[in-house]
């Protein structure tokens, strides 16, 4: 289970009321806290901290509740909500958003984009920030990228991507020799998914419309256009019209410079046999 960050009122209000529910349900059964817990391998201080909306309960947590509590299916309801809350407030809207796109552009200087990084590659970047993320904090940026990446992972109709990664993107060791190389092994295998188009902007390239950093822009459903970057601990959703109006131009332009689809995979093939 996860301690909670206090910023953040909709997740606290969230698992405040998951601890209610486990709480008239333990107390309908008669139970101290500490006889649950030790129902259902817990300590006493755990059911408490969830109790009291202190804590994110994890799904084995809710499941041995439900069914020691006689709860009917109640309380294991609550694992979607629960685990929703676990995630930054930042991911969680960023996700709603893409949930709603019907295309996802993003343009990459730095590292791979996030949607698209290997378990492992996703850990060495969450573990090279200074200062040092806790072990507690990266298990949840983890899990909440991971749950992120569904939208990409071809078992339900999803939005049309375009990726342009830099090259220096490609280049760089993240984690290490062989986690780049599974990394790029990647991008190759989602470059085949027909809604899917990634493209490289050589180093070489003398003109480079992307200096000025990293972006997404996120075409909606009901026809808006958001945008967003992330840089230096600032992530930012953007609507301005004349903002996106911008970057829609910006984005244009990076394509126009970077390698095509086809070739950007064999230039991603030839980065990986020199890897």
């Amino acid at each position: 289970m996860e301690s909670y960050g206090a910023d953040d009122e909709e997740s606290a209000a969230v698992l405040r009321t998951v601890g209610r529910i486990v709480k008239t349900c333990r107390e309908r059964q008669g139970l101290t806290q500490a006889e649950l817990g030790t129902a259902i391998g817990y300590s006493e201080e755990q059911v408490s901290s969830v109790e009291r909306g202190r804590r994110a309960p994890s799904p084995t947590f809710l499941e041995a509740a439900d069914q020691v509590l006689d709860a009917g299916g109640l309380i294991v309801a609550l694992r979607k909500d629960v685990q929703e809350a676990r995630y930054p407030k930042k991911v969680r809207d960023l996700a709603k958003l893409e949930a709603e796109a019907v295309e996802i552009c993003a343009y990459d200087n730095s590292v791979v984009n996030g949607l698209l990084q290997t378990e492992e590659y996703l850990r060495a970047v969450f573990g090279s920030r200074r200062p040092a993320f806790s072990e507690e904090e990266v298990e949840q940026l983890v899990a909440a990228r991971l749950a992120r990446q569904k939208i990409i992972d071809g078992t339900q109709i999803h939005p049309s991507f375009s990726f342009v990664h830099d090259e220096a993107a490609l280049r760089r060791r993240v984690g290490g020799k062989m986690v780049l190389r599974q990394q790029l092994e990647r991008l190759l295998e989602i470059g085949q998914m027909r809604n899917v188009e990634i493209q490289v902007l050589p180093l070489d390239r003398e003109d480079n419309a992307g200096l000025g950093g990293p972006f997404h822009l996120l075409r909606l459903r009901e026809g808006t256009t958001v945008g967003h970057n992330e840089v230096q601990r600032t992530s930012r959703l953007i609507s301005e019209p004349s903002e996106i109006q911008i970057l829609e131009l910006r984005y244009g332009v990076i394509r126009a410079q970077a390698l095509p689809p086809r070739e950007s995979l064999a230039f991603i093939e030839k980065v990986l046999g020199e890897t």
